[in-house]
């Protein structure tokens, strides 16, 4: 009996339930369109379409990379994150769901009508950042990394979204040798405490960037560096929201608070947990 579109589904996610991938049903869906050369629509609609061996073999090569918990996200070199598709590689923190409440204090921020400077600390992907200006056609924006490697992708998804001319990527370290001032302040940036991050799910401490993650030994260094330079950075009433982990709002939040910043309650993420940290400065 051949195989079909439907089939071939079922079989990859059984493999990846089988291997402990936490969400198999759309990873199965990912890697089927993937390898297979078809869309969604495709599977919805003509679920018994039959596939070639060399479309199950396709298929059968990705799904191996998944069963070793290589992340879908680098497997099809791609990521869904709020309404847009990024360009994602083993050089850039794969975008989460998580971080796009940081997108959401952004657009609460920014009225749509008013020109607006934006600085994004630790640009990765370009997520976060080309997000807020996919939707707030008036703003520019400055994004900062370390890495040579990420702002590459990071240029590609500006090109690829047609936001290449309100953007500007820069090689750095945080903020040295940043002089203009901004309006909005974002961050995600490393907050894993070092000792933790082997023990973080195998497509995390495996396959992610290892600068996208560690914090140093309490997870903070970054904020640390971060919230030294915001005096200088942030306009008058300027505001800035940084994601932060489990247990960090608290001791981020204070060290905002004693360079003077006013701060909000953080704002928490769908499982309830303080998700990102929200201060302004005093006009």
């Amino acid at each position: 009996m051949s195989e079909t579109l439907v089939s071939l589904w079922t079989d990859v996610r059984r493999r990846l339930e089988a291997a402990g991938v936490d969400s198999p049903v759309l990873d199965a869906r990912l890697l089927l369109e993937a390898g297979a050369g078809v869309s969604r629509l495709d599977i919805i609609t003509d679920p018994r379409r039959p596939v070639t061996s060399e479309q199950v073999a396709a298929v059968d090569a990705l799904t191996r990379r998944r069963e070793a918990r290589e992340p879908v996200s680098h497997i099809i070199g791609q990521r869904h994150f709020w309404t847009l598709d990024f360009h994602v590689t083993p050089d850039v923190l794969t975008p989460r769901p998580e971080t796009e409440f940081v997108v959401e204090v952004a657009l609460k921020e920014l009225h749509p009508n008013k020109v607006a400077d934006v600085l994004d600390l630790g640009i990765g992907s370009g997520a976060i950042l080309l997000t807020v200006l996919k939707e707030r056609p008036l703003a520019r924006g400055i994004g900062i990394d370390k890495s040579e490697r990420a702002l590459t992708i990071a240029a590609m998804n500006a090109q690829n979204l047609g936001l290449a001319d309100r953007i500007e990527l820069r090689q750095g370290d945080w903020a040295e040798g940043i002089s203009e001032t901004f309006d909005l302040i974002l961050s995600n940036p490393p907050y894993i405490a070092s000792a933790d991050i082997p023990g973080l799910a195998p497509e995390v401490a495996r396959y992610e960037p290892r600068l996208a993650l560690d914090g140093g030994a309490d997870g903070l260094d970054a904020y640390r560096a971060i919230i030294d330079a915001l005096p200088r950075l942030l306009k008058p009433d300027g505001v800035f929201a940084f994601e932060v982990g489990q247990g960090q709002a608290e001791p981020v939040t204070a060290l905002a608070a004693a360079k003077g910043f006013v701060m909000e309650q953080p704002h928490r993420d769908l499982a309830g947990i303080p998700r990102v940290v929200v201060g302004r400065r005093a006009a």
